[in-house]
């Protein structure tokens, strides 16, 4: 079989748990291999995702590194079987190889976590912010579109976003496009699986929050990912230790923003400062 010379993100991240689980058990590439009848330089290009496994294979070696949890057995055993293609592939060509990615890791997310500065999350922005963002460019904007499927009412896959104050006084496509795009904020909040914060100036508390990432759950906590976005483009992130400071950062995040929004509470009822009453106080203001 010919390797392949285009390796997508989910690609790669099997043969890195691969690889990863190996070193834990202390076995060389060598060893492991002779395991399931090939030799070393196959199960390199295996764990550099540069091929495939079959499952038998996988669920042996997965044996001799001493992993028998079974959910992420099953969960690593779908990430190899999987061929990568969906609504995203029509797009080849029209968007980046990394936007590619993400469309395929966010529709078989468990849970999607976002942490914003300057934007609206593209999953949660409406056109006509998004065409400021994106120039224009239809094939684009369709392609974004596309992406919020995810967490739309049928797919329902839980979305938890905070957005730094200074992305909402930003007027990307003018006054009213942003007040349309606050407004849709409030309503996208009404729905159960989508939950909402502001992280206010006035925060007094520091957290390291100079750059936007989101945290993509997968069916297992192991498999989990991050991508942090930084001037050079966006970086996939998959290791433990990485992941810890991420999921870590996020709860921290969550802990010092204002309380989610919630339109359906009466007024009375509200804290003095809440995400709602600020979207409120800012929409005015355009």
């Amino acid at each position: 079989m010919a390797l392949r010379t285009q390796i997508s993100e989910r690609q790669r991240r099997f043969g890195a748990e691969l690889r990863r689980l190996r070193e834990g058990a202390g076995l060389a590439v060598k060893d492991a291999g002779a395991l399931v009848g090939m030799g070393g330089p196959q199960l390199s290009h295996i764990e550099a995702g540069r091929t495939g496994l079959d499952p038998d294979r996988l669920t042996v070696l997965l044996g001799a590194y001493g992993h028998m949890d079974e959910t992420y057995i099953a969960a690593l055993q779908q990430m190899g079987l999987s061929n990568g293609k969906g609504w995203w592939s029509s797009f080849k060509g029209f968007v980046t190889t990394t936007a590619l990615d993400l469309a395929e890791s966010e529709s078989t997310a468990a849970s999607l976590s976002s942490y914003e500065t300057l934007l609206i999350p593209g999953l949660l922005q409406i056109p006509s912010y998004s065409e400021v963002m994106l120039s224009g460019d239809k094939k684009k904007m369709e392609f974004r579109q596309s992406r919020q499927r995810v967490v739309g009412e049928d797919t329902a896959v839980p979305f938890h976003a905070v957005i730094h104050e200074a992305a909402l006084h930003t007027r990307f496509g003018g006054s009213g496009a942003m007040r349309d795009q606050l407004d849709h904020l409030v309503e996208v909040s009404e729905l159960p699986h989508i939950t909402i914060q502001i992280l206010p100036f006035r925060c007094t508390d520091f957290v390291s929050t100079g750059t936007p990432f989101m945290i993509v759950r997968g069916s297992h906590r192991d498999l989990d990912t991050v991508l942090s976005e930084h001037p050079g483009g966006t970086s996939y992130l998959s290791d433990q230790e990485e992941l810890a400071v991420y999921h870590e950062k996020f709860e921290r995040l969550k802990s010092v923003a204002l309380p989610a929004l919630d339109a359906s509470r009466p007024l009375r009822s509200r804290v003095e400062h809440d995400s709602w009453g600020l979207i409120q106080h800012l929409r005015y203001t355009l």
